[in-house]
């Protein structure tokens, strides 16, 4: 249920731009760490006839790797372009259905599932319903996943600090000064206190992974591209925004420049008395 306030309309609205161009998104987002996909069958189980709803799949960037691991996926992404590049991605597995729907909306099967997963999608999800529904669809001791991307200080630590020149210039909404956080500074609170206010799910376990990518200066503009603060700039003050932050890697970073990801993966596991909401 939506409650269609003009920060949910705005929610909405972001969350549709990875649509626009869901081959560019496949191309330059990143996946996730293989150590991640490691503990998660440990917490949770994701091998071989383990059943998986993933919410939120985009072009399978998380679905690809659990696929291979013989889990049994039905993957709901809401957009159009995302859904057929994802059905592209998974064709050579047949235990995974790619369906075309919000989550919000989309009714649960009468099976429930060992595993819901949303990775780097569950901020997207209507928060009125996101943690009852992910309990509707699972089991009696089934597991919330949420994998969580942070990009946190590290990495080409110089040019994160010039950046923001570039984006105090053509992008209003950004404070000023703005720093990226240190990773001692990111924590999961609000989704555990989330998760807690449920009163579904047992307590949150949360592990993670602290990686460096590195970019040319193409592959750096591709992935800004990709985001939803980007793409909802007008097209004017993207362009010369992207324009900007070309010429300092260039002129200052050589061509390129190492970014430093921080994912989380949230872990919670439904109460063994777990029964579906009324309003599944």
């Amino acid at each position: 249920m939506r409650d269609d306030t003009p920060e949910e309309d705005h929610r909405v609205r972001l969350s549709r731009t990875f649509d626009e161009d869901a081959e560019l998104y496949d191309r330059a987002r990143p996946g996730y760490p293989p150590r991640m996909f490691d503990d998660l069958g440990e917490v949770a189980g994701t091998g071989p006839g383990c059943r998986v709803l993933e919410v939120g799949a985009g072009t399978g960037k998380a679905t690809v790797p659990l696929a291979a691991r013989g889990c049994r996926i039905t993957a709901v992404e809401p957009g159009t372009g995302m859904a057929a590049v994802a059905r592209r991605n998974l064709a050579r597995f047949p235990a995974v259905d790619i369906v075309r729907a919000d989550f919000e909306s989309w009714p649960l099967p009468g099976e429930p599932f060992d595993v819901v997963l949303a990775a780097t999608a569950f901020h997207w999800i209507d928060p009125a319903v996101r943690m009852t529904k992910a309990a509707d669809a699972l089991r009696p001791g089934g597991t919330l996943a949420v994998v969580a991307t942070q990009h946190v200080a590290g990495g080409s630590d110089a040019f994160f600090i010039e950046v923001q020149d570039c984006y105090e210039r053509f992008d209003p909404a950004t404070p000023p000064g703005l720093r990226l956080p240190a990773e001692d500074d990111v924590d999961a609170s609000e989704h555990e206190a989330e998760t807690a206010r449920s009163g579904r799910y047992g307590p949150v376990d949360c592990r993670r992974y602290a990686w460096d990518l590195t970019y040319t200066t193409a592959q750096y503009l591709d992935v800004l591209q990709t985001y939803s603060g980007h793409r909802a700039l007008p097209a004017s003050a993207r362009r010369r925004l992207l324009e900007s932050i070309a010429e300092l890697i260039d002129g200052r970073y050589g061509g390129r420049i190492t970014k430093r990801y921080l994912t989380e993966l949230r872990t919670a596991h439904t109460r063994r008395d777990n029964t579906r909401s009324s309003r599944s």
